[in-house]
């Protein structure tokens, strides 16, 4: 049996020292101008010493126009550089493989913290959103390769492209909406075709030793399960990926579609041949035999959201604990802020989510 404590390998870059990876999570502590600040670096160099076998950062957006959220760390301009540098050197001295989440917001962005018109695949009104033509669709594979490659300059380990939630490369997979006429959108094939140019430029554009996942939703934001299957098959067959990152809400759960109950989401994605290619599950996992369970069920690894943010050790402690459990929800301000979260993070937890601070 894999054991949480096992180190993982990968086609390309360092092993991880265990099976437990930070999940990215949104916490709208950078500057405004995308640069790091001191509240980002105590907050995930503190999770590397917790134990954490690969640490990733929150969404960082590519573009100034895929900028999503306040306070959202950049990766779209040589001036962010020297914080990322000073993070990925923070993060290889605290013990952890490093990795940056790359991100575009679409019709999810913020034009007002962005300064730029909000672009989406298909006009979106209600949102203030135009849609792209094909070249600006080709400039922003561009945008998700050179940020990839900043990432690699800065010293990081690895990157992860960001088609969840319902964000850019997501809204590419809706099949409720995503109706171009060009080759990115209508079909199946169209509209998973931005995924494999950004996953396939950005392995071409870096070097061996530089890893490479994908954060995919296996359901919701118009995404059908069976066509997240064949997506999550294509990808892993290809070979360019190091990790498929699957961000399934609820680890434990089974598929919203009724038509798919009776079997849990996560036995959807481990029973696809993977080669060498590492499968990675999140959602509600916040104890040593959650974390264990989902191994068991054929995942490589797990990533740690809310966990990680109530213990800075997690890893570390359901490692030496097989019955190890974080703390129940709510929690006293002064815990998190004990465990580095910064104001702007605890403003964000208190306001956005009504039972993570007592």
């Amino acid at each position: 049996m894999t054991a949480l404590a096992d180190s993982l390998t990968f086609r390309h870059g360092p092993d991880w020292q265990n099976r437990i990876a930070l999940a990215p999570l949104t916490n709208m502590q950078s500057n405004d101008d995308g640069t790091l600040h001191d509240d980002e670096y105590r907050w995930l160099t503190r999770r590397a010493e917790g134990g954490f076998g690969m640490v990733m950062t929150c969404a960082a957006h590519v573009s100034q126009a895929g900028m999503a959220f306040p306070g959202q760390l950049g990766i779209c301009d040589d001036a962010q550089l020297p914080g990322l540098t000073r993070l990925a050197d923070g993060l290889r001295a605290a013990g952890a493989v490093s990795s940056v989440q790359l991100q575009h917001g679409g019709r999810r962005a913020n034009a007002q913290i962005s300064g730029r018109p909000v672009v989406a695949p298909w006009d979106d009104p209600s949102k203030g959103a135009t849609a792209l033509t094909t070249g600006e669709v080709e400039q922003v594979v561009h945008d998700f390769v050179d940020a990839a490659v900043r990432a690699e300059r800065a010293g990081f380990d690895g990157v992860e492209v960001h088609g969840a939630h319902g964000y850019l490369i997501a809204q590419f997979l809706d099949t409720r909406s995503n109706h171009r006429t060009d080759r990115y959108g209508g079909s199946t094939r169209n509209r998973f075709r931005i995924v494999h140019e950004i996953v396939d430029g950005i392995r071409a554009a870096v070097s061996p030793n530089f890893q490479l996942g994908l954060r995919l939703s296996p359901e919701r934001y118009g995404i059908v399960l069976d066509e997240a299957r064949a997506l999550a098959f294509e990808v892993l067959d290809r070979g360019n990926l190091d990790y498929l990152d699957l961000s399934l809400w609820d680890a434990f759960k089974e598929p919203y579609d009724e038509a798919h109950h009776g079997r849990r989401l996560i036995d959807f994605f481990t029973d696809l041949p993977r080669g060498n290619t590492r499968v990675g599950v999140a959602g509600k996992i916040t104890d040593a035999p959650g974390a264990r369970e989902c191994l068991e069920r054929g995942a490589d690894f797990v990533l740690i959201g809310t966990a990680a943010i109530l213990h800075h050790d997690f890893a570390r402690s359901i490692v030496a604990d097989p019955t190890y459990r974080a703390l129940q929800q709510p929690v006293p301000a002064d815990h998190l802020v004990g465990e580095s979260v910064g104001p702007a993070f605890l403003d964000y937890l208190s306001t956005n989510w009504d039972d993570f601070v007592a």
